[in-house]
């Protein structure tokens, strides 16, 4: 099947496998595991768990639950999920009990297909054994497959829920698709491409961006286990890599790490991709400048299948501190009356497209308010669009910081804070305060060793923020806590952190 620029993949999945099968050649490589595989025998393996699940009795679109961690299994899991016509039902594997308890009861699971590794997670929140156990390894029984259509259930996966119960996103086969298609026209990617996966893919990024970029693109994708800062660059050695996909706190771990590319490694690679949340200025300009390996500032969210928004390969122009253009679906900042904004206005990002979902499972009333009359979906953050159509990203309509009736956006007090060398990770949040409403408060990480004072950077932000927007306490942490993609959570720091600070009024 063919990749065009301008229209999405026509098709289902399965369609999408048999083609890349009957093509041949590799697939994935998994260089924890001193494993590949080819296309030929993932469609195999995809096809036998969809021939046991349906064997079994299991409705075409009824959810399939994955608890599988980065690895040749998880693949099989999903595409054999998606080959049979189910729901791949991602579970985060390190959202906690109550969370996985919550998507497995939430999603109406009746059969998952679980990594060994997960078992005593997975039976300390299936009482009675609600929920039957799929065996990966039998062999495939001789049962017609369900039929599949672009419309039908493909993907369920829960957002991090930090403003409540998380929220089920369903995507189609076909949003799926786009969701990979997106990525492979912004960052053109073809057969002879292989990409670096060390994000989960039980998060939208690893699982869209990575695997279905290249199952759209025909690349290979090499994955690894996890992130690690002392490996990266030897696997992306080992694996030919010519790209990646990364989130900004790897970026800057990397940055601050001891060792870089072999000359030969930075010359093969194309470039890296970073999404998640707003790179720092600071930051990226300090690793190309270090490594001379270019990075691609993206922006996604679950509810698109990812990415959304992309800056051009060099040699097009590049904006730093913007997450680029639309590729494969309209976006535009919007008023509060939902209509498009002139250049220079700020608003939140809506946008439209073929890799938009179709709803938030069992939740209609959310359904309905993440889209205008019109079919935008609401995407929750604040920005603006220049006359050149780069989108800037100001911050998180949830996340503002009202400070005496002003609105304070904690991006721009992280920048600050990453532009001291010795910062490694840094987030501002809101505090409740009697004076003003709330308060900014900020935590950061720093590299071993450092001297830094707190003193010294609130001087720092007083120069370069002033007074008001200035944090009032600066905590120093080990390490921020972290989403499953990597995404810093502010709200925790306000639950974590001690509030024994106040400031004068």
């Amino acid at each position: 099947m063919k990749l065009s620029r301008d229209t999405p993949p026509e098709g289902t999945l399965r369609d999408w496998i048999d083609a890349r099968a009957e093509t041949g050649g590799p697939a994935m490589s998994f260089p924890d595991e001193g494993t590949a595989i080819d296309w030929p025998e993932l469609r195999a393996r995809a096809r036998a768990i969809a021939g046991r699940l349906t064997a079994q009795g299991f409705a075409k679109g009824e959810s399939v639950a994955i608890l599988q961690p980065n690895g040749q299994a998880a693949i099989e899991a999903i595409y054999g999920a998606l080959y049979g016509g189910f729901r791949a039902t991602m579970i985060n594997l390190v959202a906690g009990t109550e969370a996985i308890g919550y998507a497995l009861d939430h999603s109406g699971a009746r059969v998952a297909l679980v990594h060994p590794s997960q078992q005593a997670v997975f039976q300390s929140v299936n009482p009675g054994g609600r929920i039957a156990l799929l065996s990966m390894a039998e062999d495939a029984p001789d049962t017609p497959l369900h039929p599949v259509k672009p419309s039908d259930h493909a993907l369920l996966m829960y957002t991090s829920g930090t403003t409540g119960r998380p929220k089920g996103v369903v995507h189609t086969q076909a949003s799926l698709l786009a969701g990979g298609w997106t990525t492979a026209i912004a960052h053109d990617l073809t057969p002879e491409d292989t990409g670096l996966c060390v994000l989960p893919v039980y998060h939208i990024n690893g699982l869209c961006v990575s695997v279905m970029g290249s199952l759209v693109s025909g690349g290979q994708l090499a994955m690894c286990a996890r992130f690690s800062a002392s490996r990266f660059w030897a696997q992306a050695a080992e694996t030919g890599a010519t790209w990646f996909s990364v989130v900004p706190t790897i970026v800057s771990h990397l940055l601050h790490g001891e060792t870089g590319p072999d000359p030969e490694t930075r010359a093969r690679l194309r470039f890296g991709r970073c999404a998640s949340s707003p790179l720092p200025v600071e930051v990226h300009t300090a690793f190309e400048a270090r490594f001379d390996v270019p990075i691609i500032e993206t922006m996604g969210l679950t509810e698109t299948a990812a990415q959304i928004l992309s800056n051009p390969l060099p040699p097009d122009t590049r904006k730093i501190g913007s997450p680029g253009i639309a590729y494969g679906n309209r976006a535009e900042v919007a008023g509060p009356d939902m209509r498009p904004l002139p250049p220079g206005e700020e608003g939140e990002i809506i946008v439209k497209g073929p890799n938009v979902m179709l709803e938030y499972l069992r939740n209609p009333e959310a359904t309905r308010d993440s889209f205008t009359a019109d079919g935008w979906l609401r995407t929750g953050d604040l920005g603006r669009k220049d006359a050149e159509g780069y989108f800037y990203v100001t911050g998180r309509l949830k996340e503002l910081i009202i400070k005496g009736g002003e609105n304070i956006a904690p991006r721009e007090i992280d920048e600050v804070l990453y532009a001291h060398p010795d910062v490694v990770e840094a987030a501002a949040f809101a505090r409740p305060c009697p004076h003003y409403g709330e308060r900014v408060e900020a935590a950061v990480a720093v590299i071993p060793g450092s001297t830094l004072t707190e003193e010294a950077l609130l001087a720092l932000c007083a120069d370069r923020l002033g007074a008001f927007k200035s944090p009032d306490h600066i905590h120093f942490l080990q390490e921020l806590p972290k989403g499953p993609s990597g995404k810093i959570q502010r709200v925790k720091l306000r639950e974590l952190l001690p509030q024994d600070f106040e400031p004068n009024p």
